[in-house]
């Protein structure tokens, strides 16, 4: 059984990137955004064969990216927690650990990768979080407004997060934020992914909904602070020149 097995969501379209490419295929500098994840995924030597979620125009991704990782097909686009789901009949049973990146994340490094497994395992989670912690939304971070906010305890413990129209005023000022790049110990996952709903307003069914699991079941996630840049994604165009001005520094 493998020790860990990482999964990278591309099956998404590319509509607010006013672009007829699927959104991972989107050029960075003369490069697709996904390519940049798989190298940091090859870099950081805990999967040499990742599993790509593909979905939309799935055989140009699979020609883009090659016979370097396992493809899994997402027929629907139904939500993070519907894409993981679609793995299962590949790895359930076959790894202890899974590890769960974005294909529109160019900026995650090997390091970030290595630093969540490695907390993951040590301290025998059934989930480990990124989080980032903003210095303030000003500038370029500003992109992080729209992202959960990470409310914990008194002792620190993780609590919930906590999504747009239900922020408080108060709760926007919250600096700890979830750009839900997720760990999960694999036999924990599998039957929790089964209970997920699609109670939300876009009728999706969202991985994130797995931490108020594990907060009610007691085990609360742990959490890994990770650099603020390596958070940033691209779902529109405005967040594509983030990312290209960021390039250059």
């Amino acid at each position: 059984m493998d020790k860990v097995r990482i999964i990278i969501l591309a099956a998404g379209y590319g509509k607010r990137m006013q672009s007829e490419l699927p959104k991972v295929l989107t050029p960075l500098h003369g490069k697709p955004l996904v390519s940049y994840v798989l190298e940091s995924v090859k870099k950081s030597g805990i999967d040499n064969n990742p599993v790509v979620v593909v979905g939309q125009q799935r055989e140009l991704v699979k020609e883009t990216l090659g016979e370097n990782c396992q493809y899994v097909i997402q027929e629907e686009q139904l939500g993070t927690g519907h894409a993981v789901s679609a793995v299962a009949a590949q790895l359930e049973g076959k790894c202890e650990n899974l590890m769960v990146l974005y294909g529109d994340m160019p900026f995650v490094s090997p390091k970030t990768i290595r630093n969540i497994f490695d907390f993951h395992v040590s301290h025998h989670s059934n989930i480990t979080m990124g989080t980032v912690i903003l210095k303030d939304f000003g500038d370029w971070r500003k992109a992080f407004y729209s992202f959960g906010r990470i409310v914990r305890g008194e002792k620190g413990d993780l609590k919930k997060i906590i999504y747009g129209k239900n922020l408080t005023p108060a709760e926007l000022e919250i600096r700890e934020v979830d750009p839900s790049f997720f760990c999960f110990k694999a036999e924990w996952l599998w039957p929790r992914l089964k209970k997920l709903k699609n109670e939300n307003s876009h009728k999706e069914y969202y991985l994130t909904d797995l931490v108020g699991f594990a907060v009610a079941e007691g085990t609360p996630p742990g959490t890994v602070e990770i650099p603020t840049k390596e958070a940033l994604g691209a779902n529109s165009k405005a967040d594509l020149e983030i990312l290209e001005s960021l390039m250059l520094k």
